[in-house]
């Protein structure tokens, strides 16, 4: 029911306006008529209800301009005290309204200034008019309460709506945060899934090319090894079929979950990605030093990712059949060193290996497994590339 009227009170506000200055006016008037200290010698009652009528007039512009209204009320209550009316609610209706109006649209503190300032006009007038048998507790509290009330609770009902505009603002830039929170965290899984498939096709695509064309130029010469490679290429294009599988199935929906995936790569795999690159003629040379250490998921997989798009990078663009991958494990980091082409100064084609997406994706993956990487060309030839993981992550 109370938003029911405020609501009501919001969207037609003519019609508040004359309900409350009909409500003021007739209060005013029954001041004017009935508010004297003595009742066998009243005074006139239209000086009373000229200064009421002008001063409820006056609140038609509190919500525009509430000092100026507060000031003209004030002074036409006082004067009206003065005349010898008494310093009731009734004849303080116009004031009491506008003191409220002002509490709730300005500062608190321009408010109560207001509202001392008539109360210490208003007191004294009161005091001074009325007759020696008044009682002087009703002559001055009664006035100085009546005017105070409407300031403290317009100053609450201020504080109430900035308090619920506060929650307000808070809820909107909750709700937006979390929006843009789901809309990162999409563009990141997309980024990380679009990484994905760059490295798995990249690398089964360039190996199965590999054997294809090296079997293609062995078939006559050599039809056992040409077969071998054959051999090859169906278990290339088969892993590549598996991974490619794991990996879209990131992009299917929760209720979709007829078939498990397939769990991610690890460095325990390496010799297998090694003797596959063989078969394509990459002979790629493992060195491990330090004591290895067990590797949190997360950094696993980014450290076998790294090695394949190295190796991969190795096998499309250098000029030496030969690679080595250093492993070095110290007590929080693992370090992992591809290289290839030492010795040979043309052995790399650096531009080609940058122009791409490889170098882009290695450095991601270092970059949100909480490590680092580096790659460029060596001073005797070829080109290396280091990543430094935290064990953990």
């Amino acid at each position: 029911m109370p938003s029911t009227a405020r609501r009501f009170a919001s969207e037609h506000p003519r019609v508040m306006d004359a309900v409350l200055i009909t409500c003021v006016l007739a209060c005013v008037v029954s001041a004017s008529f009935f508010g004297t200290w003595d009742v066998r010698e009243p005074i006139a009652w239209w000086p009373g209800l000229v200064l009421g009528v002008i001063a409820t007039a006056a609140l038609l512009w509190r919500r525009s301009r509430p000092r100026p209204v507060v000031v003209v009320t004030g002074v036409c209550a006082i004067a009206a005290v003065s005349l010898g009316y008494l310093t009731t609610m009734l004849l303080l209706a116009p004031v009491m309204v506008a003191l409220f109006w002002l509490a709730l649209l300005d500062e608190r503190r321009t408010a109560h200034l207001y509202g001392l300032a008539v109360v210490v006009v208003m007191v004294p007038v009161a005091v001074v008019q009325a007759p020696r048998y008044a009682s002087f507790i009703i002559v001055t509290l009664n006035p100085a309460l009546a005017l105070l009330l409407p300031v403290a609770w317009g100053s609450a009902l201020r504080l109430r709506r900035a308090f619920t505009d506060s929650l307000r603002a808070r809820a909107e830039h909750a709700e937006h945060t979390r929006e843009e929170e789901a809309l990162r965290r999409v563009a990141e899984e997309r980024v990380r899934i679009a990484r994905e498939l760059h490295d798995v096709v990249a690398h089964h695509l360039t190996l199965a090319n590999a054997q294809a064309a090296t079997a293609a130029h062995l078939v006559r010469a050599d039809p056992e090894q040409a077969e071998q490679l054959l051999t090859g290429l169906s278990g290339t294009t088969a892993t590549a079929l598996r991974e490619l599988k794991a990996t879209v199935g990131l992009l299917r929906r929760p209720e979709d979950s007829d078939s498990p995936l397939q769990p991610a790569p690890k460095l325990e795999q390496l010799p297998t990605m090694v003797a596959a690159l063989a078969t394509a003629g990459l002979e790629v040379a493992v060195t491990t030093g330090g004591e290895p250490r067990p590797l949190s998921p997360a950094v696993d997989l980014t450290a076998f990712r790294i090695i394949q798009e190295a190796l991969t990078n190795v096998s499309k663009h250098a000029g030496t059949p030969t690679a080595e991958v250093t492993l070095t494990y110290t007590d929080d980091v693992l370090k992992i060193e591809i290289s290839n082409g030492r010795g040979h100064q043309a052995a790399t084609a650096p531009t080609a290996v940058n122009s791409g997406f490889g170098l882009i994706s290695m450095r991601e993956r270092a970059l949100s497994a909480g490590g680092r990487f580096t790659a460029g060309p060596r001073p005797d030839g070829g080109y290396t590339a280091l990543a430094e993981l935290p064990l953990h992550f």
